[in-house]
């Protein structure tokens, strides 16, 4: 396939594109390069003759419009989204700007294509969301794909606004859609501003490592190859006009993470162990939602896909490869509100 994919210098469409070249897909890299967004994470395929960059804003419909024509594609992966909770919190005009007006430019420039082309059945618009439209749940209880949205944050309502868009765009105009809501990823070339790696690299630095709250907020933990791996699933074998929850069978309370992580900063970086003596509470984040978890009976039942990567075995590979990695993070850290506390303005 021709795959055209919009955010694929971030952390998950990066590990999308790397994954698809090496499928033998060509694709198509369409990122405006905004503060999160590193052309590092490509590298490994920056010279494949399947690969090809195109810097736009998917706000641009004439660039869009552009590359869609110039590349003709079987098939849109659409990642490009701000992503980060509590700079959503401080400033939410991105996010709207971005994750409802951008989808809604993308759709309108991807419907026009495809009329062009004759409306061809075998077309996609792959739209990739999140749990956090669901809300929040209590101590029991797993998102499905019938769950009502309930969502909590500038954020989620963004990616929320953006999921109906799409939805709608399928019902009203026949644009043959799928749709996914993945739980918290993490691994390689993960941005330096969210939990992980955060947790990382002050227990490398010897830094207080800050936990919101009592660290009691538990989420779903998958492996970003894995995602990878399911999202080019569902986009050859999902249904049309159908959404799958993607999750990774790893939950876990938000300090029980930190202090995993603790432990294996212990054992292969022992310089300042223990490293859980670093642990600080602080003020949680407004709006902090306690638990999310997905059933993902649908990925296992109906494509057949479930994820391979454990918690344990992600964050060995992950701490791994942030200890050898280190000219890949360093630069980031002084990029615009890295290693500021956000989310405060509420």
């Amino acid at each position: 396939m021709k795959i055209l994919v919009t955010g694929g210098a971030g952390f998950i469409g990066s590990a999308v594109v790397r994954l698809a070249v090496a499928q033998g897909h060509s694709v198509v890299n369409v990122d405006a390069l905004t503060y999160a967004a590193c052309l590092e994470n490509v590298a490994s395929v920056g010279n494949s003759p399947r690969y090809t960059f195109e810097k736009a804003d998917i706000r641009d419909r004439s660039a869009m419009d552009r590359i869609l024509a110039a590349h003709d594609p079987d098939a849109l992966m659409h990642l490009a989204a701000e992503s980060h909770v509590d700079r959503s919190i401080d400033g939410p005009g991105t996010f709207i700007e971005t994750n409802i007006n951008g989808t809604f430019t993308l759709l309108e420039a991807t419907r026009a294509f495809w009329t062009r082309k004759g409306k061809p059945e075998e077309f996609r618009f792959h739209h990739i969301s999140t749990d956090e439209v669901f809300g929040s749940l209590g101590p029991t209880g797993k998102f499905t794909e019938n769950t009502p949205y309930d969502p909590r944050s500038p954020y989620s309502a963004s990616k929320a606004a953006s999921d109906h868009l799409v939805r709608a765009w399928h019902e009203t105009y026949g644009l043959p859609i799928v749709l996914t809501n993945c739980s918290n990823n993490y691994g390689p070339f993960h941005f330096p501003e969210k939990l992980i790696p955060v947790v990382i690299l002050n227990a490398l630095s010897g830094k207080e490592i800050p936990v919101y709250g009592k660290g009691e907020n538990v989420r779903d933990w998958l492996f970003v190859e894995d995602h990878a791996d399911a999202l080019l699933t569902v986009l050859q074998k999902g249904e049309v006009g159908r959404s799958y929850n993607i999750g990774g069978e790893n939950e876990a309370r938000n300090i029980d993470l930190v202090r995993m992580i603790c432990r294996l900063m212990d054992e292969m970086h022992s310089q300042g162990a223990p490293h859980d003596r670093l642990i600080t509470f602080v003020a949680d984040r407004p709006g902090h939602d306690l638990r999310y978890a997905i059933d993902p009976s649908r990925m296992r039942e109906e494509l057949g896909w479930r994820p391979s990567v454990t918690l344990e075995e992600g964050l060995r590979r992950t701490v791994r490869w942030y200890l050898e990695n280190e000219d890949w993070w360093r630069p980031l850290l002084a990029r615009q509100g890295v290693g500021e506390r956000l989310g405060v303005k509420a």
